[in-house]
């Protein structure tokens, strides 16, 4: 199996990072993580209580994400959703894999309150989605990447990645994945 390299599927809430990261993970035949599962309780109950995050939140959740990224070789590559919203967010993540490429999923605000209004049982609620905007910094010219416009669906976001990301493999069948009924062949 090839080594690729690792993927970080960013964007604020509700952009449709774990949708998108779970299909493309499966396409690549490599692990999937979700950065959610990453956060120290503190930072859960702090944004469910609709108090965004600053700097020193989010720290120990960039380490052990970039732990994360930094072990992914050994499965030949790995398949991350995180917001990584700021640059320096990115440059920690990319210190851990300067291989690391991301896929900014975008779309306009009203689009995300929507869905993030929609959503139930998800600790991040509404009322933070404009502090993600506000935070957001896009990928720069020097990081390696894609925008991709988030209102598209899964597979067509997934299908244009497949034609861009380096070694992607596109030609190869998808692996199943658990708990996605009919996303085989995406």
């Amino acid at each position: 199996m090839p080594n690729l390299p690792p993927v970080v599927i960013m964007g604020v809430t509700g952009s449709g990072k774990t949708t998108v990261g779970r299909l493309l993970a499966q396409r690549l035949w490599v692990p999937y993580a979700e950065a959610d599962d990453f956060h120290p309780p503190a930072n859960v109950a702090k944004m469910s209580r609709g108090m965004p995050l600053d700097d020193a939140d989010r720290d120990p959740w960039l380490a052990a994400i970039a732990g994360r990224i930094a072990a992914s070789s050994a499965d030949g590559g790995v398949v991350i959703s995180c917001s990584a919203l700021k640059r320096r967010y990115r440059d920690r993540l990319r210190a851990a894999d300067p291989r690391i490429w991301f896929l900014h999923l975008s779309t306009d605000p009203p689009v995300i309150a929507e869905r993030v209004a929609g959503r139930i049982g998800h600790f991040m609620p509404a009322t933070l989605v404009e502090s993600q905007f506000h935070a957001l910094e896009p990928l720069g010219p020097d990081e390696r990447g894609l925008v991709v416009d988030a209102s598209r669906t899964p597979e067509q976001i997934v299908a244009t990645v497949l034609e861009a990301f380096p070694g992607s493999g596109a030609d190869r069948p998808a692996a199943p994945v658990e708990g996605l009924p009919g996303t085989r062949g995406v």
